[in-house]
Order: structure tokens, then sequence, then C-alpha cells
């Protein structure tokens, strides 16, 4: 792993190290707060807070066992531990916060609730000292997201939305969802406080769970998605697939395949025809050359696969209708990140 690599995978683990911190002492205080007022959306808030301290501890694994060296059994590492332990905090965050507070709903609609005015004065103070810390957790990760974001040329929103980093783009989402959860279950809290209505804080209650269903149903869509195999970003593979049409010993590059193993590792399998007139020996220092120059211009492709094949007009039509798509994807992110494809070509030249 490269010095960039160790160093944000550090800065990771301290944003996940500061959520957790935040998400335990909260996750106590609502707990308290949520018996003592007889508050159906404190206690939700309360699971939440539980379900994301348990996850927060799923990240620190997943930072520790993506590291491993490659094995027999895994000769491409173990970098797509990330992506597992990021798929079960996603559950984590539908079982144990979305059911939960949906219970918490339905049953406070069944039953009614006890007012107590201290009780939920209380729960209300509760509520704004864990907004406060929940606030402070996602400006640590807005930080970082920036500081990424700047490293690499891109828009904030590019990248979070590119999702190189499972471990914090689930913090972000976990921090992001608390505030939120935390000003729904305030208004819950306020208006049963007001009117005597119970009906408001278990709707306020069942918002919090369909909120946090929703969230946790994306991030095991990404997931999802990056454990069976997903390409890398497409700015960097239209770099590649520049570079490889650039080389004057390539006459077609006919398929240019890629999937992330990690983090900071991604495989890359071309196929590409020769100009004609090489012999064997030139052949060999022409790929070697290639892979060579690929790996240090892009060190986060650790594993690059060239096969030399010959392309049938089939082929070289097929690549060029690739291509195009390629094109059209980039400038399309290009613009939605307030980024042109010049852009998009400069961030894939720094990603390692």
């Amino acid at each position: 792993m490269s010095r960039k690599g160790e160093s944000e995978d550090a800065e990771t683990a301290v944003t996940v190290v500061v959520a957790l911190g935040a998400n335990v002492v909260i996750a106590l205080a609502k707990a308290l707060g949520g018996v003592f007022a007889g508050s159906p959306a404190l206690l939700s808030e309360a699971a939440h807070s539980v379900a994301d301290s348990i996850n927060e501890l799923f990240l620190l694994a997943s930072l520790k066992r993506s590291k491993r060296a490659p094995d027999t059994l895994h000769p491409f590492g173990y970098g797509k531990e990330r992506y597992f332990w990021s798929l079960l905090a996603a559950v984590g965050i539908f079982v144990m916060g979305g059911c939960f507070s949906f219970f918490q709903g339905l049953e406070a609609l069944r039953t009614g609730s006890a007012e107590s005015r201290a009780g939920y004065i209380a729960g209300l103070a509760v509520l704004a000292v864990a907004l406060i810390a929940e606030g402070s957790s996602l400006i640590r990760a807005l930080a970082q997201v920036h500081g990424q974001a700047r490293a690499d040329g891109r828009g904030m929103r590019g990248t979070i939305r590119a999702g190189g980093d499972p471990a914090l783009r689930t913090v972000l989402a976990e921090d992001s969802t608390a505030c939120l959860g935390v000003l729904v279950a305030m208004a819950g809290m306020g208006l049963h406080m007001i009117t005597g209505n119970v009906a408001y804080e278990a709707w306020a209650s069942l918002l919090i769970g369909a909120l946090l269903m929703f969230v946790a149903y994306q991030l095991a869509k990404e997931s999802r998605g990056q454990i069976i195999g997903e390409a890398a970003d497409p700015s960097l593979r239209q770099a590649m697939q520049a570079f490889l049409d650039e080389q004057p010993e390539i006459d077609t590059v006919t398929t240019l395949l890629s999937m992330r193993l990690g983090t900071r590792s991604t495989l890359v399998a071309a196929r590409v025809d020769l100009v004609g007139g090489l012999d064997s020996e030139e052949v060999e220092e022409v790929l070697v050359r290639v892979k060579s120059a690929m790996s240090r211009r892009w060190p986060i492709a650790d594993q690059i696969f060239l096969d030399v094949t010959e392309a049938s007009p089939g082929d070289r039509a097929r690549a060029r209708r690739e291509r195009r798509r390629l094109d059209e994807t980039v400038a399309e992110e290009g613009e939605g990140d307030g980024r042109g494809v010049s852009g998009a070509d400069g961030a894939a030249g720094r990603e390692s």
C-alpha cells in the first residue's frame, strides 16, 4: 500500500473512532432519557445510536482485515473485506435501527404513552446534546471527504458518489442520518408535549425507521455491487484507454476490463491488437514496457494483464462503441460534478 493510502486509512480510522465514541455516549444518554420520559421517538434514536456503534466496530474490523497480505487462497488479497463489513453495517442499520424504530412507533400508536413534562424536557435536552455530538462527528467526516476531493481534483459530491472508501461513506451516511433523525425526534417529542397527542411522536419514530431502512438499502446496494465485482471509476478507465491508444505498437484496444479489488487495488485486463511486423521478442518487450508504465502512472492498478489478440472488424466496431459510451459517461459525470472531461482525466491520473 502506498504512503498516501496508509495516510488515508489512518485518517479514516480516526474518523470511525470519533464516530464510535460519540455514538456510545449518545446511545446511553438517549436510552436513559427515553426510559425516563417514556418517549418512543427517543428510544428509537437510542436504538439508532446502538446500531451505529456496532457498525463502527464492523468498520474498524474491515480496516484491519483488509490489509492482510495475499495468500494461496486469496491471491488478490483481502481488499474486499472492506465491502463485506460495510454490508454487515448496512444490515445492522436496517435490523437494529429501522426495525426497532418501526416497532416503537407502532407500539406507541397501539398503547399510547404517558406524559411527563419534566421527562420530556430532559429528553429534548439529551437530543440537543446528541445533535451537537453527531454534528461534530459529521463535520469530521465531511472534512476528510473535502480533503480527498481536493487531492483528486473532484467536487465533494463526485468523491462521495465514487465511493472509494466504504468505511468513510458509511460513517458519513450514519452521521447525516443521525442528525436528521434527532431533528425528527425533537419535533415529535415537542409536538407530543404541546398537544398531548402521542401520534406525533409515534409517527416521528416511524419516519426515523423509514429513513434508516432507506439509508441501509442504499449502503447495502453499494456494497453488493462492490462485492460482486465493480468496474473502476469511469474517468480512470478513460485515461487508461487513452494511454493504450497512444502507444505506437498498439493498433486497437478491443477490450478494457477492470474490477476493484479493494480501496487501493484494481485489476485491469486488456485485449490489444498490435501492429504488424513485430517478432515474439519485440511483443514481449512492448507488453512489459506498457504494463510497467501503467503501474507507475496508476499505482492503484496493481494487477495488470495484457492479452495480445487479432481484432476482427466486429471487434473494432464494438471497441469504438464502448469507447463512445465511456466518453459519454465521463462527460455526464463531469457535468454533474461541475467538472469537464479534462478535470476527470486529471483526477484519474492522480488516483493512487
